[in-house]
């Protein structure tokens, strides 16, 4: 296959088309090595995928409809993987306008070429925040997510609703892909883990919300990466049995689908941090703050439905891929 990669300089990204090099697929990765976090760090994971046998990079912003539409010259792709985006709950608050450049405007013109260019499977990320205000777990795909409270969250589910409209209009084949609270090595530094790390070794004090009582389903990188192939090797079919006056807001009459991809269990904020101690071999000094706006008590995923779908179910421990990453940073940063 070839497959166009979306953020292939990012954290989800990069370990998608590293592994879908390896098994001899051809990547053609795009990014625009945005400042959100770190370009160095984005620029290191390039590194690693440009000597890998059928790799080749393109440096343009989904939101730039000239240049996207440039990628699909000379080009034919047998399926897209769309991890591009603007992420972080937090950061929707400040720059909401960013959100909709990358989210919103990136995604249509996403969208745009796998309806002009016959592109296969479009499998594109989405998100465990679009459960917004949803209190009954594990989160299972056909619950209600008509109540986020985030805007990052909003973009996320405009992009579900966006997929639906194409794939009943034209055909193409779209899977959203919930992801939750992902980690590993090469993660992003703006996320808790990366966070709290540096943040202990330095013997600074992290910031813990909500006193610690929030709860996440922690999802390492590589059964995110295994759940993301899977379901790009399984192109989803219309519904046959969809009932319009019955909805199942996980399926369609048109060949639209959406998945969470989770570890399956809850975890504690003050275990998660627990098990970075003992990968560390230091202790944390804590400070206790109140709970964050946009943020949610907790996330759980049920993964029924991808485990039906694949055989796959992800199972990494947080203490297995807590200690993966606390490797990888020790080498990377040399501390």
């Amino acid at each position: 296959m070839r497959v166009l990669v979306t953020g292939a300089a990012g954290f989800i990204g990069f370990h998608v088309s590293k592994r879908l090099l390896e098994r001899g697929d051809a990547v053609v990765g795009l990014d625009n090595l945005n400042a959100y976090y770190d370009v160095k760090l984005k620029e290191a994971r390039l590194e690693r995928l440009g000597p890998l046998r059928g790799f080749e990079f393109v440096r343009a912003d989904t939101a730039d409809r000239a240049a996207m539409e440039k990628v699909w010259v000379g080009r034919k792709f047998d399926g897209i993987v769309h991890l591009a985006g603007q992420a972080g709950v937090r950061y929707s608050i400040e720059d909401p306008r960013g959100f909709v450049d990358s989210n919103v405007v990136g995604f249509t013109n996403i969208l745009e070429g796998a309806r002009h260019h016959e592109s296969g499977h479009l499998v594109y990320a989405s998100t465990s925040s679009v459960y917004g205000l949803n209190a009954k777990a594990p989160f299972d795909e056909r619950d209600n997510t008509d109540h986020p409270v985030s805007f990052y969250a909003a973009t996320k589910k405009a992009n579900e609703a966006m997929a639906h409209a194409y794939s009943h209009l034209f055909g193409i084949r779209t899977t959203g892909l919930r992801f939750f609270t992902v980690y590993g090595p090469w993660g992003r530094p703006d996320m808790a883990l990366f966070k709290f790390t540096r943040g202990i070794l330095a013997g600074e004090a992290i910031p813990v919300y909500n006193q610690g009582k929030l709860f996440r389903d922690f999802t390492y990188i590589d059964d995110i990466v295994e759940g993301v192939v899977r379901v790009l090797d399984n192109p989803p079919e219309a519904n046959a049995s969809w009932d319009a006056s019955k909805p199942d807001p996980a399926t369609s009459s048109a060949p639209w689908r959406l998945y969470n991809i989770g570890n399956g269990k809850q975890v504690e904020l003050m275990a998660y941090i627990r098990a970075i101690e003992s990968a560390l071999g230091m202790k944390a000094k804590v400070d206790l703050l109140p709970m964050q706006a946009g943020d949610v008590y907790l996330t759980h995923a049920d993964t029924t439905a991808l485990e039906k779908l694949t055989g796959f179910r992800p199972r990494t421990s947080v203490e297995e891929g807590v200690k993966k990453f606390v490797e990888w940073y020790r080498g990377y940063y040399k501390v």
